[in-house]
């Protein structure tokens, strides 16, 4: 599987936001109680394909960075490399940090703004599939809907621009690492550092940049306005040193539900884990991570639910990442990705059938636990066994069989 690292551009003085009379850089003004470049690292750190984050800052700006690290949760902080320093501009700060990634040898970079904090999975899986099939590099983007106009200098009339194929530029902009660390070595050497982005330095040294689909919440935080709206939005999932302030079940108006069913074999063993809980057994089940039928069945009911695909696109069975892996994780991600659109699980319905173990003894244990993965109360949690009557593979005692109903409610969307 290619090696996918994330450059964070951090070293900007943002000089629109100082509008307000503050003297904070604003990748550390904080939204829903904690720092911008935060979240940005937190979206990034998230998501499965990332292995590796360095951030380029300001040589001023070491104890913000440090502040802003400590308190990331340890699956995002133990993906973080030494920060680097910047240079006088964007693309200086850009090289900077290629330079220092070289070490980790990645084979796809992906380059994003630290003040853009609402960067979404499907963002970023468009980005990191593009570059898979070959792509020089990707373009996050989206279609400009307002109507244009230009006022040549000197002018005194306006000229209307054809939109049709206008796209705004967004980060992340991936890029096969070693031809985008070249091409900015070649355009430092040509005394070339105004380049605004990383796809125009890319196509000034011959790469062909690909487009993938971009988000209208991905937007940049510049001015004090787009504060503002960030801390809006930021709300509904403020997160406080004790808790997490989530949207009430009633102000989400969208109810939606998906079902997921899986299935294991047994093998030689002496336990089987159903639901993150190890209850003993005389044989185990057999599968590439440890084969939790329950939770696979729950995290499948939980992507059908908000239209994401299944547990073996985001977690493929053929690589050997997730080998043995507790499958706590993957609901965990489920989770999240419900959480990145503003929304809440609302009640999970498991049904395990099987001869053997009796999951009777063990129930409660079991609805705790996936009450705790799923971050929901365990009144919200229902978990029931069955047998199929001696009939099947089940009734033969060959394995474990799981169906779950996940209730999802989101925010209501009209534009759909």
């Amino acid at each position: 599987m290619p090696k996918t690292a994330a450059l964070v551009v951090a070293a900007g003085r943002g000089s629109r936001m100082a509008q307000d009379g503050s003297t904070t850089p604003k990748q550390y003004r904080q939204i829903a109680d904690a720092p911008i470049l935060s979240h940005t690292l937190k979206a990034l750190g998230n998501h499965p394909a990332i292995s590796t984050i360095l951030t380029v800052i300001h040589a001023e700006d070491g104890d913000a960075y440090t502040n802003t690290v400590v308190s990331l949760p340890q699956e995002v902080s133990s993906k973080l490399l030494s920060a680097v320093v910047g240079g006088k501009t964007r693309q200086k700060s850009v090289l900077n940090g290629l330079k220092a990634l070289e070490k980790a040898d990645p084979d796809f970079v992906l380059i994003h703004d630290a003040a853009r904090p609402f960067l979404s999975n499907d963002v970023l899986d468009g980005v990191i599939e593009a570059l898979e099939e070959g792509q020089d590099g990707v373009l996050p983007a989206v279609p400009v809907v307002d109507t244009l106009k230009r006022q040549p200098q000197g002018a005194d009339r306006l000229e209307t621009v054809d939109r049709s194929d206008l796209h705004a530029a967004q980060t992340p902009q991936g890029f096969p690492f070693a031809k985008i660390l070249s091409a900015h070595r070649a355009a430092a050497s040509a005394g070339l550092d105004d380049f605004t982005d990383d796809t125009s330095l890319a196509e000034w040294a011959g790469l062909v940049i690909a487009l993938s689909k971009g988000d209208p919440a991905n937007f940049k935080i510049t001015t004090p306005a787009d504060l503002s709206r960030a801390q809006t939005l930021a709300k509904p999932w403020t997160m406080t040193a004790s808790t997490h302030q989530k949207p009430s079940l009633a102000s989400l108006q969208d109810v939606r539900n998906g079902i997921g069913y899986d299935v294991h074999a047994f093998e030689a063993g002496s336990e089987v884990v159903l639901g993150g809980v190890a209850v003993p057994h005389t044989q185990s089940l057999k599968g590439h991570s440890d084969a939790d039928v329950v939770l696979h069945a729950i995290t499948d009911a939980t992507l059908g639910a908000i239209g994401d695909g299944d547990i073996g696109q985001h977690f493929p069975p053929s690589d050997p990442k997730w080998k043995g892996a507790a499958s706590d994780q993957f609901q965990i991600d489920a989770v999240r990705r419900v959480k990145d659109h503003g929304g809440r699980i609302a009640h999970i319905d498991v049904t395990i059938v099987c001869e053997a173990p009796k999951i009777g003894p063990h129930r409660e244990t079991i609805r705790e636990s996936i009450a705790t993965i799923c971050d929901i109360p365990s009144s919200r949690v229902s978990v029931k066994a069955t047998t199929s009557e001696k009939l099947g593979f089940t009734g033969r005692k060959e394995g474990i069989a799981a169906l779950a109903s996940v209730t999802v409610r989101l925010p209501l969307n009209e534009d759909e």
